[in-house]
C-alpha cells in the first residue's frame, strides 16, 4: 500500500537525476516520430512488486505512451514471464526505461527475499514482519514490498508506534516509570512496545503493562522462557540476529512476530529485462 501522489514526486526525483538536461544518446541517434514496442520481462522467477510503479514511471515521462501492465504485485512469475507492455515515442520509452527497471528491480528482490524468510517459518505461529531499516527515500515502497512477498508491516515511522529502548529507560530511570509516562499522554488506540534483552525485562514490562515485548538478541532458549512468562498476556517479538538459518528456531519458540532488516537491507535486485517486441 502506497500513496501514489508522493509516489508520483518520487518519481521526478529518480528522472531529474537520471535524465539531467536531455538523454543525449537517443537525441542524437532517434527522430522525434520514431515509434517503438518493448515488453517487460522476467527474466528469472520472481515474486512481482511495484509493476505499478515501474508504469507510473513511463506515464509520468510522457504520457503519451501506452502502458500495459500484465501482473499484479504480490503474483508469482516464472522467467519468460512479460510483465508489462509499452508502445510509443521510442525517445520517451528508452529515456524512462533505467529508472522503470531500478524500482522494479529493487522492490521485487525485496519481495523475494520476503517471501525466502516467510517460507521458512511456515507451519508455526509467527509472522515475519520488516524494520525501519530502509533505503532513504524508498520506505513506502520498500515497505509495500515486503507485503507483496507475505511479511508484515512493523512500524512505518516514528509515529506509528511507541518502542521503549535501553537508552528511553535509562533517561525515565525504568521500564515502569517510562510505560507510565507514555500511557500517560498516548492516544488510547496506539500501542506500546518495551525492548528486553534479559529476562528480568521482560516480567517488568508485563507487569507496567507492555502491549508488545520484544526479545532482543536473546538466545532460543531464553526466548522459549520469555514465552512462556508472558503466557498470552502480551505480543512477542523477536528481533536482533535474525538469519535464514536460525529463523525456524525462533519461530518454534512461540513468539508472535519475527523482525529482520535483512529483507530489506540485504535483498538482491532480480533480473528483468526491456525487451523489443
Amino acid at each position: 500500500m502506497y500513496d501514489r501522489f508522493a509516489v508520483g514526486r518520487l518519481i521526478d526525483l529518480w528522472l531529474q537525476e537520471d535524465v539531467g538536461y536531455c538523454d543525449l544518446t537517443v537525441q542524437v541517434m532517434i527522430e522525434e516520430s520514431e515509434q517503438g514496442a518493448f515488453a517487460m520481462n522476467a527474466r528469472e522467477p520472481m515474486i512481482v512488486a511495484g509493476i505499478e510503479v515501474a508504469a507510473m514511471v513511463f506515464r509520468r515521462y510522457d504520457p503519451t505512451l501506452d502502458v500495459k501492465v500484465l501482473v499484479k504485485d504480490g503474483e508469482r512469475v516464472e522467467k519468460g514471464k512479460v510483465m508489462m507492455e509499452i508502445r510509443g515515442s521510442g525517445r520517451s520509452i528508452l529515456t524512462a526505461e533505467r529508472t522503470a527497471l531500478n524500482i522494479a528491480q529493487r522492490m521485487c528482490g525485496i519481495a523475494n527475499e520476503t517471501a525466502r524468510y516467510a517460507d521458512a517459518i511456515k507451519g508455526t505461529n509467527a509472522r515475519l514482519i520488516d524494520t525501519r531499516k530502509t533505503t532513504p527515500g524508498l520506505r513506502m515502497l520498500e515497505k509495500h514490498a515486503v507485503t507483496c512477498g507475505g511479511g508484515l508491516n512493523h512500524r512505518l515511522g516514528l509515529d506509528n508506534g511507541v518502542m521503549i529502548k535501553d537508552n528511553h529507560i535509562a533517561v525515565c530511570g525504568s521500564i515502569k516509570a517510562a510505560v507510565d509516562r507514555a500511557r500517560s499522554k498516548l492516544p488510547v488506540l496506539t500501542k506500546i512496545e518495551v525492548e528486553c534483552d534479559r529476562i528480568e525485562q521482560v516480567r517488568e514490562a508485563l507487569a507496567a503493562g507492555a502491549d508488545v515485548i520484544m526479545l532482543d538478541n536473546m538466545s532460543v532458549p531464553d526466548m522459549t522462557e520469555a514465552v512462556k512468562i508472558v503466557g498470552g498476556r502480551a505480543k512477542v517479538e523477536a528481533s536482533g540476529g535474525i538469519r535464514i538459518d536460525t529463523i525456524r528456531p525462533i519461530a518454534e519458540t512461540g513468539v508472535d512476530y519475527i523482525s529482520t532488516s535483512k529483507i530489506t537491507q540485504s535483498a538482491p535486485a532480480v533480473d528483468i529485462g526491456l525487451d523489443e517486441i
